[in-house]
């Protein structure tokens, strides 16, 4: 089929002719022009809790969503009662908004929500249509020096240079996609080592995944994809932009052996 594009300010949906699904939706670092002079947030502290360049990585895949707006503004990723950072609770202890965000404008920004998953669960029911199943990348970042940038790393123990999340998947069903993603990836050549590829050892997976699985049940695998920082500067926003290609062909060369796995376990 020819490629369609939803394009909107806000996300952008890519649909191709496959059964894989890569997806940014905290890649976003916009915030529209009715609130920006309303964060506390400095954009540089706003740019720390996002996914940067998550956006690259989902050219391994014809299927693809973009989130283009900060997680600050609106975050895709929660359900609709906290996709709005109201608290300090609800953003790592940061105090979003100089003061509580005017009631329409969250009306506003929520509307904008309901869009994005309209429109996502139209483009799923389709590739699910045609293809009878999907598997999905959901890609994130996550810090990993939250004591400054000259402070300690956190543990390689917990936290994983690569944590797959498979919280509430039909873990058993789904195994063969799981663990072919998984050892395609840990078994990549990257710069002359491995990448230390685990399981939900950090998180297990946020709304998005939750809300796909329930909305499609045993027609979606997705895998929430979480690559540490190790390949940025967490305080300053700055990539090593040879890292973040060699993650993008990490990636790539995971989506052959993932794709025949689905089709194993794929019934029409």
């Amino acid at each position: 089929m020819t490629q369609t594009k939803t394009d909107t300010a806000y996300y952008t949906l890519k649909r191709g002719d496959s059964p894989l699904v890569a997806t940014a939706i905290h890649s976003g670092h916009n915030v529209r022009q009715n609130i920006s002079n309303l964060f506390a947030l400095a954009a540089a502290e706003r740019l720390r809790e996002e996914d940067p360049f998550t956006d690259v990585w989902v050219a391994v895949a014809d299927n693809q969503i973009i989130g283009h707006n900060s997680r600050f503004e609106l975050d895709l990723n929660r359900s609709p009662d906290k996709a709005i950072y109201r608290l300090p609770d609800d953003a790592w202890g940061l105090d979003v908004w100089k003061e509580d965000l005017p009631e329409e404008l969250a009306k506003e920004s929520m509307s904008r929500y309901d869009r994005f998953y309209a429109d996502v669960k139209q483009m799923l029911t389709e590739i699910i249509a045609q293809h009878g199943c999907l598997v999905v990348y959901d890609l994130h970042t996550y810090n990993h020096k939250r004591d400054g940038a000259s402070g300690p790393v956190a543990s390689p123990d917990e936290n994983p240079e690569v944590n797959i999340g498979t919280g509430n998947m039909d873990r058993a069903k789904w195994a063969p996609v799981v663990e072919a993603f998984m050892h395609s990836l840990h078994g990549y050549d990257y710069r002359g080592r491995h990448l230390d590829v685990r399981e939900n050892v950090k998180f297990k997976g946020g709304h998005f995944m939750r809300w796909i699985h329930d909305t499609f049940g045993d027609k979606a695998c997705v895998m929430s994809i979480e690559f540490k920082k190790f390949f940025m500067d967490e305080w300053t926003g700055e990539p090593d932009e040879e890292q973040v290609q060699e993650i993008r062909r990490a990636l790539e060369q995971t989506t052959k052996p993932v794709l025949q796995a689905l089709a194993q376990v794929c019934q029409p």
